[in-house]
């Protein structure tokens, strides 16, 4: 018998195998979505006094979503006033048990409704539904959880201090990960005592307006956190509102900075998380098979719209040219399309404003010398989608290596020493996150102590936990949000036995 048919599927033709993919989709009608939704305030659904709306649209179809509220000035000075009077009243002198509970309550309302918080995730972001299920919304009830179980031990977080919360919190978040930005502002804000007005970015605006419900269904007392939607002006409304004590941003370095002087000026206590542009170190021992999933991973997760993406590859001069060759097989097999698809690896990019940034940014790239390849996929007729790309012989002047991309582009360098390779990896404005993988754990620790990165992963990437602390150094921002470092933001501290 001869071998073509004795294997007939691994040929994927006869008696009508394939090895394609059959679609998965997940349903979106396990959620509603409203034509129209308010800005929350003081407990409730407002209409905006401008009575203005935008339209927030789906990323992978281009189709309306809904009509959102745009915020204007006055609106924020509700959503301030509602926090201040939820603050002195409620909130403040609460016990730290009591908040705790709710905090519990909203993890588990989370938990509990976390297929419906995905797909609309991933309806409103592009993101595959893989993603929002198993990381971004489990992540965010986790981060509830682990706060709940601060809010009455602040004084063992902080021993030999008197600690105190700082009073209303303005925070702004990135379109990236929403709900998990979300929690992780929100859930230390108020397991510290704080009260909370916070800005959803304006192209995902929908999982925040889900959960302003959930805080309804919990019995969240009404002021201690409220949403108000809207573009730019609705965000610098919110940061030049004198009623606000403590300002937290994730975004843009752009962004960052101007909100960096007006808190200075007003004297307001600010964290920032802002750019990255993180070094994958692969040595030439390190675990190949399992080094090249780790980069596929770190920059090919969530589109690469991620802060920490592993996006400048420098891999050993010696196996450079065998390990791209490998990545690019496995790039081959990654799927691109429907983001609703469950055997979808890269969904829709966020907007086509992001598209278009990611476009010129690659087009650059091979202008200045880089070797493109992307694998044959077919991309949808319709959304904003961008073949998964990997750029190599790339040098350390091109501009895609120093500017941050945002988007599912990897850019290769080599070298041949540590030393060079940490050079190399610090010669960036950012310092957020770095990979290194290498059999060796000296030298892992060696490379660790000597990289500007405010996370490095060892032999993995993209790992996250409430328990540990997230941020970066230079233009990458400062502060630290999760674990007990994420409290200390949203704490005023002196020594026990006065204040200063």
């Amino acid at each position: 018998m001869a071998n073509d048919d004795i294997h007939p599927v691994a040929k994927g033709q006869s008696r009508g195998f394939s090895l394609d993919y059959a679609p998965a989709p997940e349903s979106a009608s396990v959620v509603s979505i409203a034509d129209e939704y308010g800005l929350f305030i003081d407990g409730e659904f407002a209409e905006p006094e401008s009575g203005e709306l935008f339209a927030t649209v789906s990323p992978a179809t281009e189709e309306r979503l809904s009509m959102v509220a745009s915020g204007g000035v006055g609106d924020v000075d509700r959503a301030v006033g509602a926090a201040r009077r939820a603050y002195d009243g409620v909130w403040g002198p609460m016990p730290g048990r009591e908040r705790a509970k709710y905090l519990f309550r909203i993890a588990r309302q989370l938990q509990e409704r976390a297929r419906e918080f995905a797909v609309l995730e991933t309806l409103d972001g592009g993101k595959p539904i893989k993603e929002s299920r198993d990381v971004d919304i489990p992540l965010a009830a986790a981060h509830f959880f682990y706060y709940a179980g601060w809010a009455d031990k602040l004084e063992y977080a902080f021993p030999g201090r008197d600690v105190a919360p700082r009073g209303v919190a303005g925070q702004i978040i990135p379109w990236n990960f929403p709900m998990m930005m979300l929690a992780w502002k929100v859930a230390p804000a108020l397991a510290a005592g704080n009260t909370v007005v916070l800005k959803p970015a304006e192209t995902t605006p929908l999982t925040a307006l889900l959960f302003a419900r959930l805080l309804q269904d919990v019995g969240l007392p009404p002021g201690v956190v409220n949403i108000v939607t809207g573009a730019g002006p609705t965000g610098e409304a919110l940061v030049d509102h004198p009623g606000v004590d403590k300002l937290a941003f994730t975004g843009s370095t752009a962004v960052g900075k101007r909100i960096q002087k007006v808190a200075l000026a007003r004297g307001v206590p600010v964290t920032l998380e802002l750019g990255g542009k993180a070094a994958h170190i692969v040595f030439e021992d390190a675990a190949i098979d399992q080094a090249v999933e780790g980069v596929i991973n770190g920059i090919y997760f969530n589109q690469g719209h991620v802060c920490c993406a592993g996006s400048r590859l420098l891999v050993q001069e010696s196996i450079a040219e065998s390990f791209v060759d490998r990545l690019k097989r496995r790039l081959a097999t990654v799927r691109v399309g429907d983001p609703l698809d469950k055997n979808t690896d890269v969904g829709a990019i966020n907007s086509s404003r992001q598209l278009a940034r990611i476009t010129e940014l690659v087009e650059v790239g091979v202008a200045e010398g880089a070797e493109l390849y992307q694998p044959d996929c077919g991309l949808p007729d319709r959304g904003f989608f961008f073949r998964p790309t990997i750029l190599s012989h790339v040098e350390q002047t091109h501009r895609i290596a120093r500017e941050e991309v945002f988007g599912p582009v990897l850019s290769v360098l080599t070298f041949r020493t540590p030393e060079e390779a940490v050079a190399k990896a610090n010669n960036t404005p950012y310092g957020l996150s770095a990979g290194i993988w290498t059999e060796k754990g000296s030298k892992i620790l060696w490379m660790a102590d000597r990289l500007d990165a405010g996370i490095v992963w060892a032999n993995t990437y993209n790992q996250f936990d409430p328990a540990s602390p997230f941020g970066g150094y230079k233009e990458s921002g400062f502060g630290r949000e999760g674990g007990m470092h994420g409290l200390a933001p949203y704490l005023s501290a002196a020594p026990t036995g006065g204040r200063s």
